[in-house]
């Protein structure tokens, strides 16, 4: 346990193996059983000091401690304490025989157990099973699963991975050229190159392996995976290759999952944090502050309301963090994060193409039979519109003008209503239409719906944003200027006016004045909220992104805070929802809109005026990354949660706009 030493649970000082163990057998003798103190001597006490204790017991009792807390104790509480009071190796393979004996295959305990443990760690939990169940646990894994999930599970089972940190650039690259030509270059994939160089290679080969490939294939290594793969190989190989590149996130995004939704996963939870508290629970705690903006202790406090709660917060840490308060290895991780999001260049993908033999007339004509006469063919309408792009729905609304003398937008109003029409005249609209009718009607009539500001402004380009500024004025005979100086106020009224201007900078980052933007931005701290919103506001309203993730780095080295958490922690209302849209755009736009469309669809009731405007705008420029994201970050895919929160034709048109499936 040296300096570098990140697990949350250490020795306990003045340790005596003989006192604890009476201390327990009192704590269980005689009717009932005095649970808190079990708790607490057992969750202060590290793995080490426990196996002691538990001979200490054996030679003063004559009794197994094991089987007396489970006597004693019931339910999660007695697996919690159980799986405390097992050597690691021994708890891993008491998880690994639940999984796969009885009905069904807890395929997800599988794939976490094998790839996040080296080699050393998958020798002993191997050796354990053998001990404790006098079964072979590879032989058993073969059992019980097929396919090439059950190819990856046994290569990982062997515990061969290469750990020689000596890399050869020339294999890298012709790792990263098999990866490419096993799946992208080829009809089918060859899953057989996959798992012999994911479940082989070391972890600093493959960190550099995953770098070449995304110079080859113009995309990451897990969005081929994804495309490539399917079932319970494909999270298998995903799993494999998140943790070559940081076990902590890993663990922190699978306890991020065990506990949102509809109750929790407990034995998931159980399991990680008894697994990970002499390892690198640290470095999880930060990730997890990091990823999801709340402390760890605070989400399980806020979960967990039974008897093992005070238990699982222990292996975190003995104190709650203070409110607000963002560690330094947080701080850490968040200068890592733009480190490497100022050198990735993210390929942005839409969803929506240019339909191939293309005919407006034919389009034109079938549109107009659609809406002609009784009755309304809405699939029609809903085929042709949804599969063509922006480019040929204008050529259709001309085409449709100069063969029937009529206006399609004035027809289609007249014919369809409700959701459909709002989305089907929408992508009718170029986008500066659309985006300009959207503002103007976000700041008309009753109160303004700051949100949809916003999310506009903060999110489009220069070009983008002097189009708007040119369709408003077509449209409402003001100027989006105009409008925002009448709507709004203060601050936020500055931030929106600076967007609206369309002038942002856009050359590469300066160093030097990088720090210098970056350090009268820390100085504003230290002044009134309305002068630290004035200089905030100044940067962030008018740098290039790639010159602000340079000033993100380099506030962080002077404050060990992240922009993001400070303006959290500052500021208030619509200023702070402003700039941290902005902070996020820079960082990762397809997050920001993949959140944005999941609070949209998520709880009672569904907004379909942000779904509708967000699959419209981003539909051509980055919907296929934003699908990608919310896959990633709610664990579901947009095309199921559209399904299921939609209906009729509104839903068949969203789901031809979103792509697919994943």
């Amino acid at each position: 346990q040296g300096a570098r030493y990140r697990g949350s649970v250490k020795d306990f000082p003045n340790f005596n193996a003989n006192e604890d163990a009476e201390m327990l057998y009192k704590a269980m003798k005689g009717i009932g059983s005095d649970k808190e103190a079990i708790l607490d001597l057992i969750a202060s006490r590290s793995n080490a000091q426990r196996q002691q204790i538990y001979n200490s017991y054996k030679s003063l009792f004559g009794k197994d401690l094991i089987e007396d807390l489970k006597y004693e104790l019931t339910g999660k509480f007695e697996r919690l304490i159980v799986a405390l009071m097992k050597p690691p190796a021994y708890c891993d393979a008491k998880e690994m025989k639940d999984a796969i004996e009885g009905i069904g295959t807890d395929e997800k305990c599988l794939i976490e157990i094998l790839a996040s443990r080296n080699n050393k760690q998958i020798h002993e939990l191997v050796n354990a099973y053998k001990d404790a169940y006098d079964r072979n646990l590879e032989e058993d894994v073969i059992g019980d699963t097929s396919g090439h999930f059950k190819k990856m599970l046994v290569a990982l089972l062997q515990g061969t991975r290469e750990d020689d940190d000596v890399v050869s650039e020339e294999l890298v690259e012709q790792d990263a050229k098999d990866l490419y030509e096993a799946g992208e270059l080829q009809w089918g994939t060859d899953e057989a190159k996959f798992i012999t160089i994911l479940g082989n290679r070391s972890v600093q080969h493959l960190r550099m392996v995953f770098d070449a490939y995304k110079n080859i294939a113009g995309t990451d290594i897990e969005g081929s995976l994804k495309g490539e793969l399917s079932g319970d190989f494909e999270k298998l190989m995903l799993a494999v290759v998140k943790c070559i590149q940081s076990i902590p996130k890993y663990f922190a995004e699978r306890l991020y999952k065990a506990m949102k939704g509809a109750g929790t996963a407990d034995n998931t939870l159980i399991r990680i944090m008894v697994s990970r508290s002499e390892i690198d629970m640290l470095d999880i705690r930060e990730e997890f502050r990091l990823m999801y903006e709340k402390s760890l202790y605070s989400v399980i406090r806020g979960e967990k309301d039974s008897l093992e709660k005070p238990t699982i917060t222990s292996l975190i840490q003995n104190y709650p963090p203070a409110a607000g308060e963002f560690f330094p290895e947080a701080a850490q991780l968040a200068y890592q994060m733009w480190e490497l999001s100022a050198v990735t260049k993210l390929e942005l993908k839409g969803t929506v193409w240019p339909a191939a033999d293309f005919n407006p007339g034919q389009d034109a004509d079938a549109l107009r039979k659609a809406m002609k006469g009784f009755g309304t063919d809405e699939d029609t309408i809903v085929d042709i519109v949804t599969h063509r792009n922006n480019a040929q729905r204008q050529e259709i609304l001309q085409t449709y003008k100069s063969h029937f003398g009529r206006n399609v937008m004035a027809d289609l109003k007249s014919e369809i209503s409700g959701d459909l029409a709002r989305l089907i005249l929408g992508l009718m609209m170029t986008p500066a239409q659309y985006d300009a009718k959207q503002l103007n009607k976000a700041m008309k009539g009753a109160g303004t719906d700051e949100k949809v500001l916003i999310e506009i402004l903060a999110t489009r380009n220069n070009r983008e944003i002097r189009a708007i500024n040119k369709a408003y004025k077509e449209a409402y005979r003001t100027t989006l200027e105009e409008d925002i100086n009448s709507d709004t106020s203060g601050h936020f009224r500055r931030i929106l006016f600076s967007l609206a201007q369309g002038n942002r900078e856009e050359g590469e980052a300066d160093i030097a004045r990088a720090q210098d933007d970056a350090k009268e931005m820390c100085d504003a701290g230290n002044a009134d909220v309305a002068s630290m919103e004035t200089r905030f506001l100044t940067v962030l309203c008018t740098r290039s992104y790639l010159h602000l993730k340079r000033v993100f780095q380099e506030y962080i080295k002077l404050t060990n805070h992240d922009i993001e958490q400070n303006i959290k922690e500052e500021m208030s209302g619509d200023v702070k929802s402003a700039l941290v849209a902005i902070v996020r755009s820079i960082k990762n736009q397809p997050s920001f809109f993949a959140e944005r469309l999941y609070k949209s669809v998520k709880g009672a009731g569904t907004d379909e005026k942000a779904l509708t405007r967000i699959m419209i705008s981003r539909s051509e420029t980055d919907l296929l990354n934003i699908r990608h994201e919310y896959k990633e970050m709610y664990d579901k895919s947009l095309h199921t949660s559209i399904e299921s929160e939609t209906s009729g034709d509104f839903c068949k048109a969203l789901l031809v706009i979103c792509g697919g499936d994943d």
